[in-house]
């Protein structure tokens, strides 16, 4: 059984069990096994006005959706949503979808920078330019006296233990101790004090990883301190007045085995309130906020990627550089000033700043086009 929000389209009555016999794998960590911190949403939410229309090629991928993966499609534009499009099942993999929550998977190591964006705007760390020497969890480990931006550039110097540039790749993964290495898991005292105690931060290259952002995400919950909570708050209730509530999961405190809450980017909410997410970035980066100035120096020090176009396409694949956890320069469009979100199973946020453009995809897989209803939009 199905909900079908937006634009009702017969035919695309699919049942949730035939997306998780597909779809196996692409769905989060359980949202209550995990369950982090829970920013309640705002009573003076963003509200959203539309002027809908159809969209040939986004019908498509959803009648399909049994093959594609596509469960919510949202595009916005002139300040209104103009194609609004969902299939969401009630459960994935036999756990239960609450109140519409959907995992960003890595799109939330982008939130975890807007965060780390407020926290300077809010004067918890001095700017990107700090070190990372004030932190007691990561001394004589290869991440003290890190420069913030390399961080969030993603050149920690630690691809000897994690992240694509070993081979296999191994992202979520540190290299040894693989049974129990999972560092969305164990939490960040158990991969210090097990796994990298001692070790040298190696040459400063791009080197993507889940780590990296980890160790972003709990430095910044280490300068704010006992005002963590309000930092979040602050950010998406006041800010981006979300309506319903979203939230940072935490790694568990089964493998932990300490009394640390390690935060993890993984991140849950509706799809309407990440377009809200993403409209206030849009917002921020106009107005010239704190936040948007953020976004720009972001922007300005962005760094090189390897060339990554190739099949399959997203915007992490089809993207040239990367800055504070984001993805920009798409292939093609490199001219212009567009901010791209990338999760597992092609889970997207698109914001073009110069067109005033967003798109916010979510699926189960990627088996989607996404050259027709991502790229072909972005470009028009």
């Amino acid at each position: 059984m199905k909900k079908l929000l937006g634009i009702v389209v017969l035919g695309l009555l699919l049942s949730g069990n035939a997306f998780a016999k597909k779809n196996k794998n692409t769905w989060d960590y359980p949202l209550l096994a995990y369950k982090g911190w829970e920013i309640k949403g705002s009573d003076n939410h963003y509200k959203f006005k539309s002027n809908l229309r159809q969209d040939k090629n986004v019908l498509k991928e959803f009648k399909n959706n049994k093959e594609t993966g596509i469960i919510s499609y949202l595009l916005f534009e002139d300040e209104k949503i103009v194609i609004d499009v969902s299939d969401i099942p009630i459960s994935v993999e036999g756990d239960k979808i609450i109140d519409g929550l959907l995992p960003s998977h890595s799109m939330g190591k982008s939130l975890v920078s807007y965060v780390t964006g407020h926290a300077i705007c809010d004067g918890y760390i001095d700017s990107v330019n700090v070190k990372l020497n004030d932190w007691p969890l990561i001394k004589n480990t290869l991440y003290e006296d890190s420069m913030l931006h390399d961080l969030l550039n993603m050149k920690a110097g630690d691809q000897k233990y994690i992240g694509e540039r070993l081979k296999p790749r191994i992202d979520n993964m540190l290299k040894k101790d693989k049974e129990r290495g999972n560092v969305n898991v164990i939490g960040l005292v158990r991969v210090m004090n097990k796994h990298l105690r001692g070790t040298e931060k190696s040459k400063l290259i791009y080197n993507y990883s889940a780590l990296t952002t980890n160790v972003i995400m709990n430095y910044v919950k280490h300068k704010a301190g006992a005002d963590w909570d309000k930092l979040l708050h602050k950010v998406f209730n006041e800010h981006v007045k979300v309506k319903n509530s979203v939230q940072f999961q935490k790694s568990s405190r089964k493998y932990a085995q300490t009394d640390f809450d390690s935060a993890r980017y993984s991140f849950y909410a509706d799809r309407y309130d990440y377009l809200r997410i993403a409209k206030a970035m849009l917002d921020d980066w106009h107005n010239d906020t704190c936040a948007g100035k953020y976004l720009k120096t972001i922007y300005k020090n962005r760094i090189k990627k390897k060339d990554n176009t190739k099949e399959p396409d997203d915007v992490g694949l089809y993207t040239k550089t990367y800055g504070g956890q984001f993805h920009f320069d798409i292939d093609g469009l490199k001219e212009r000033k567009i901010l791209g979100m990338d999760g597992i199973a092609w889970q997207q946020i698109i914001i073009d700043f110069e067109r005033k453009r967003i798109i916010v995809l979510n699926t189960l897989d990627q088996h989607y086009n996404w050259k027709k209803i991502v790229y072909k939009k972005i470009k028009q």
